[in-house]
C-alpha cells in the first residue's frame, strides 16, 4: 500500500473544536486556549500555566505527580519525599514484604519512625520533567538511516533519539509515539530509585470488598498506601508537593485527575472490536474465570495459601473481572455499531478525494479480511498461552531453573517454586490446563511428548496431572535439592510438556505470522487515516494513552447504570457496616476497625451535619475519563489541592478502552479525608499527619 504523507494541516485545528463533555485523556503539555476555556467552564480556577510549565519548576500541580513504574500513579503531599498511591498500586510490595509471621496485607504496616520505613526493592519512581515534540528529528533520523542502509524500526530509532536527548538534559528520557507513529514525544524524567513502604492499611481496610465489589458502585474501599522517596540516604526534599483539602465538594463541583493511563485504543476498527468480542474475550475470561475458582476455593480454606497466592490472585481477577465487563460493555452499548457508523464516515472521506483514494480506497474491506482470516488461530494461541505458559504458577519456576547456567542457580529456582507454591493448588491447576488444552486445541499443534501423554491417559487428565507432577523435581523439597544435572531440569516431564509445543507451530501454520502482522499493519493505517480525518475536519481528537502523562476532567456527580435505577456519588461508612460479613474475606473487619466505624468519631475529618461533625464520605464518584495505569492518581479541585484517589471504573465504563460513553464512564474515588481519618484514629500516625498541609 502506498505511503504518501499529508501536507500537515495547522496543529491549533486538533483542539480547535472541543465538545462540552469531559471525555478525553489529554496530553498534559498541550493544554492549549480551548480546553483550558472549557475547563475553566466546568469551574477550573487555574490557569494552564498553574497546571504545567516546564519553564517554570516546582510551581504547578503536575510537578507533584509521579510515575509508579508506570504502572500507576502517585503524588507527593509532604517537602519530605511523602508519596501517595493506591493500596492496590502497592499490594504487589506489600505482598513481597510479608511473612507469615508479619503478614502486612492482612494485617497492615505503619511505620512509626523513619527507621521503620521498609526499603522496596525493584522500585523506580518517575518525575517528569518537560515535554518536547521531537516529529521532525524522528523524520529526519529515519530518512538519515535508510540513506545509509541502516536499520530506521521504530525501536533503533527511539534507542538513538532517547541516547541524543539523555545526553542533552542529563534525564532518563522516553520516547513515545502517538495516532500510530503520526506525532512523536519526547518525555524527559527525573528517576528515584530508593522508596521505602511508610504506611499500608490492611486488606480490610485498603481492599475491602476485595474482588467481590471489583468494578461497582457503590464501593467502601479506602484505596491508599504511602512510600517515601530517598536519595543518598535522606528524604526527598521536592520542589513541588499537594495541599489536602478539608473543605470538601458536592454535585457539580470541578475535579481533575492527572496520571499516567496506561494504554487505550479508542482508535480501533469494528473489525479489531469484532475480534475481541467473538475470539480473544470469550477465550481468555473461560480459561482465567476457571483458575480463579481454584484459587478462591484453597486461598478461603488456608490463610498460608492465601499468602502465597494473593499477589497473582489480585492481579488475575482484576483482568478477568475487567475482561467479562468489557465483553459485556460491547454488546450493551454496541460499540461495533459505533465503529461501522465511523468506518462509513471515513470511507465517504476517503472517496472524496483522489489522492486519499490511492492510500486508503481498500484499506477497510482488507482490514476486515485480514482479521476474519487470522481469527482461528489466534483463538489456538490464547489457548496455548493461558493453560501451557501460564495454567500453573509453578511453571515461571521450572523455566527460571532450564534457564540456568548451573547446577545452583537452577536448585535455587527450584526450591523458591516450592516454597512459594503449594502443591495442591498446582496439581488443581495442571489438571485443568491439561484439560483445557488437550480439548480444545488441534492435534496438528501437539509436541511428541504431549502426543505420548494423550496417548496413554487419553481423557484422564487427573491422572496425567498426577503423572506429571509425582515425577518433576519441583514435587518435593528433597527432589530439588538432589539435583544432579542440569540435563535432569531439560528431561523434567513437565517442562517438557510445557516446552514441547513451540509458538513457531502456530505463526507457521499457513502462513499465519505474515497474515497477522498485515492485520497489525493494516490497523494502523486503519488510525492514520482516522487521524487525518479527524484533524482536517477539526474534530475533537486526543491520542490514545500510552503511558505519558495526561489529564482529564470533569465533576462530582452520580448517575443512572440503569432504567429507574439512580446511584448517588457518595458513599459513606454505614456502608461498610451493612456490608460486613465475618465468614467472608472480602467483607471481614479486624475488632478495632469496626469499633471504631461504630464509634463514628470523625473528629476534624468528617464534615457537619446539624452543626456538628457527623458526617463521614468514603468514596466518591466523579466523571474523569481515567484507565488502567491511573490507579492513585490525585483527584484535584478547582484549585489543585486533593481531594481524593482515583482507584477503579464502574462495570458500565469497561468498553472506555476502546469507547467513551458517554453517561456511564465513572472514575472511582477514596475521600482524603476518609485516608486522613485511618491514619489518625486507626493508625494513630501523627508523624505523618504533621508533614501534611491541610487547606481547612
Amino acid at each position: 500500500m502506498k505511503r504518501i504523507r499529508i501536507a500537515a494541516t495547522a496543529v491549533a485545528l486538533l483542539l480547535s473544536a472541543l465538545s462540552y463533555a469531559d471525555e478525553g485523556m489529554w496530553m498534559i503539555q498541550d493544554i492549549n486556549a480551548a480546553l483550558e476555556k472549557n475547563m475553566k467552564a466546568r469551574g477550573l480556577k487555574l490557569s494552564a500555566k498553574e497546571i504545567y510549565n516546564a519553564d517554570a519548576p516546582g510551581t504547578t500541580v503536575s510537578d507533584a505527580v509521579v510515575s509508579l513504574g508506570f504502572y500507576c500513579t502517585g503524588s507527593l503531599i509532604s517537602d519530605r519525599g511523602l508519596v501517595i498511591t493506591n493500596h492496590h498500586c502497592a499490594y504487589s510490595n506489600i505482598a513481597k514484604l510479608s511473612t507469615p509471621e508479619h503478614n502486612y496485607l492482612e494485617d497492615g504496616f505503619w511505620a512509626m519512625t523513619a527507621d521503620q520505613e521498609m526499603p522496596v526493592e525493584g522500585e523506580s519512581f518517575y518525575f517528569l520533567k518537560r515535554v518536547f515534540d521531537v516529529t521532525d528529528e524522528v523524520e529526519a533520523l529515519k530518512n538519515q538511516l535508510e540513506a545509509k542502509g541502516e536499520i530506521s524500526g521504530s525501536r533503533r530509532v527511539s534507542a538513538l533519539m532517547e541516547k541524543r536527548y539523555e545526553e542533552s538534559t542529563g534525564l532518563t528520557c522516553i520516547m513515545s509515539s502517538m495516532w500510530a507513529g503520526e506525532k512523536h514525544y519526547m518525555s524527559a524524567y527525573k528517576v528515584y530509585t530508593d522508596v521505602r513502604l511508610v504506611a499500608a492499611p490492611p486488606v480490610c481496610i485498603g481492599f475491602f470488598g476485595g474482588e467481590t465489589d471489583n468494578w461497582t458502585w457503590p464501593r467502601q474501599n479506602c484505596d491508599f498506601a504511602m512510600y517515601r522517596i530517598y536519595e543518598n540516604g535522606v528524604p526527598v526534599s521536592w520542589e513541588k508537593n499537594l495541599k489536602v483539602s478539608l473543605k470538601g465538594y458536592s454535585p457539580g463541583s470541578f475535579a481533575m485527575v492527572i496520571g499516567y493511563p496506561g494504554r487505550t485504543d479508542r482508535y480501533a476498527s469494528s473489525a479489531e472490536i469484532n475480534y475481541q468480542e467473538t475470539v480473544a474475550l470469550p477465550a481468555s475470561n473461560h480459561l482465567m474465570g476457571g483458575q480463579m475458582k481454584i484459587l478462591r476455593k484453597w486461598m478461603d480454606a488456608d490463610p498460608i495459601v492465601r499468602l502465597k497466592y494473593s499477589d497473582w490472585f489480585f492481579s488475575l481477577s482484576n483482568t478477568q473481572e475487567n475482561n467479562v465487563g468489557m465483553a459485556a460493555c460491547y454488546k450493551r452499548f454496541r460499540v461495533k455499531d459505533e465503529k461501522l457508523a465511523q468506518e462509513r464516515r471515513l470511507q465517504e472521506w476517503i472517496d472524496a478525494s483522489y489522492n486519499r483514494q490511492e492510500m486508503w480506497e481498500n484499506l477497510i474491506p482488507e482490514l476486515n479480511e485480514a482479521y476474519s482470516s487470522t481469527a482461528t488461530i489466534e483463538r489456538d494461541k490464547i489457548y496455548f498461552r493461558e493453560t501451557v505458559f501460564r495454567g500453573t504458577f509453578i511453571s515461571r519456576y521450572i523455566f527460571r531453573a532450564s534457564n540456568a547456567k548451573t547446577l545452583e542457580k537452577a536448585r535455587e529456582a527450584l526450591l523458591a517454586g516450592i516454597e512459594e507454591t503449594d502443591p495442591r493448588v498446582e496439581k488443581a491447576l495442571l489438571e485443568q490446563a491439561l484439560d483445557e488444552y488437550f480439548t480444545n486445541q488441534d492435534s496438528y499443534y501437539y509436541g511428541p511428548f504431549q502426543k505420548k501423554l494423550q496417548a496413554r491417559f487419553g481423557y484422564d487428565y487427573a491422572a496425567m496431572a498426577d503423572y506429571l507432577w509425582e515425577n518433576s523435581l519441583v514435587s518435593s523439597k528433597s527432589k530439588a535439592e538432589g539435583l544432579e544435572s542440569l540435563d535432569q531440569v531439560q528431561e523434567d516431564p513437565l517442562r517438557k510438556f510445557i516446552t514441547d509445543a513451540p509458538i513457531t507451530i502456530y505463526n507457521e501454520r499457513g502462513g499465519h505470522l505474515e497474515k497477522r502482522n498485515k492485520a497489525n499493519d493494516l490497523e494502523r493505517e486503519y488510525k492514520r487515516a482516522l487521524y487525518w480525518m479527524k484533524l482536517q475536519k477539526g474534530e475533537l481528537q486526543y491520542p490514545d494513552a500510552n503511558s505519558t502523562m495526561r489529564i482529564s476532567y470533569g465533576t462530582v456527580g452520580g448517575f443512572h447504570p440503569n432504567d429507574g435505577v439512580w446511584c448517588e456519588w457518595y458513599s459513606t461508612p454505614k456502608g461498610i457496616l451493612q456490608k460486613y460479613n465475618p465468614a467472608d474475606h472480602d467483607f471481614n473487619l479486624n475488632e478495632r476497625q469496626k469499633a471504631l466505624l461504630e464509634r463514628g468519631n470523625w473528629g476534624r475529618w468528617g464534615f457537619p451535619v446539624g452543626g456538628r461533625r457527623h458526617g463521614m464520605i468514603v468514596d466518591f464518584l466523579t466523571d474523569n475519563d481515567i484507565t488502567g495505569g491511573n490507579s492513585g492518581s490525585p483527584v484535584l479541585d478547582a484549585e489543585g489541592n486533593l481531594i481524593g484517589l482515583a482507584f477503579d471504573g464502574n462495570i458500565e465504563s469497561l468498553a472506555s478502552d476502546t469507547s467513551y460513553t458517554v453517561g456511564y464512564n465513572k472514575c472511582i474515588n477514596t475521600d482524603i479525608r476518609f485516608v486522613m481519618w485511618v491514619l489518625d484514629k486507626y493508625a494513630g500516625m501523627k508523624r505523618i499527619l504533621s508533614e501534611i498541609e491541610f487547606i481547612k
